[in-house]
């Protein structure tokens, strides 16, 4: 295939990653929800930041991680587990109510921005799909391997962007009208923590499953 064509393919590969409901979408939902936009567009920058790394990564350093020994991937991945569980306790243990304009405090936006990044750094799936898509689409004719990344990485920052972005503002919006209804927003909470403990679990059986 020409590089065009490639890179075409690869687009349609990130989109279907990205749009797949998972643990980055659903932190910035959350934020959206429970704070409002501005969490929601730190929390969206945060995955963001987590995407250019994961990009880095990918260019530079896949062939090797995959050369290394298993136990180093496997102790990344139990790290990752801890600190899902632990925002998961967290929202099972909490009862989310959204307050009106002027009401108590919520997540700042330094805190979402920071939890968004880390969420995206320990996403199993991030993983994954770096050490099976990428050594496919960097290839020597294609030129350097610093300008295929920039680009592959540029057209992961664009989408996240946008399906994060605009489901992080959707659910902003949505906000106001569950401001009545607190027993909505707390069971919400909750199920957004059952999930976070969900995975959690999950990648803590992959680590033991090797």
């Amino acid at each position: 295939m020409t590089y065009p064509e490639t890179l075409s393919l690869f687009a349609l590969l990130v989109l279907g990653i990205i749009a797949v409901p998972g643990m980055d979408m659903l932190y910035v939902m959350t934020n959206g929800l429970t704070g409002g936009r501005r969490p929601a567009l730190a929390a969206t920058a945060g995955v963001m930041a987590g995407g250019i790394v994961h990009t880095i990564w990918g260019a530079l350093s896949v062939r090797a991680l995959l050369a290394l020994s298993p136990e180093v991937l496997r102790g990344m991945l139990f790290v990752g587990a801890a600190y899902l569980a632990w925002i998961g306790v967290t929202l099972l243990r909490s009862s989310i109510r959204l307050d009106a304009p002027g009401g108590g405090p919520v997540r700042t936006s330094a805190v979402a921005f920071r939890q968004g990044a880390i969420s995206c750094l320990i996403n199993p799936k991030a993983y994954a799909f770096i050490f099976t898509v990428y050594p496919q689409f960097i290839r020597p004719e294609f030129g350097p391997v610093w300008r295929q990344a920039l680009v592959m990485g540029l057209v992961t920052l664009i989408f996240q962007a946008a399906i994060y972005g605009g489901l992080g503002l959707l659910a902003a919006k949505g906000r106001g009208r569950l401001i009545a209804r607190p027993v909505v927003t707390v069971w919400l909470g909750r199920v957004a923590g059952g999930v976070f403990v969900a995975v959690a679990v999950l990648t803590a059986w992959h680590g033991v499953a090797g």
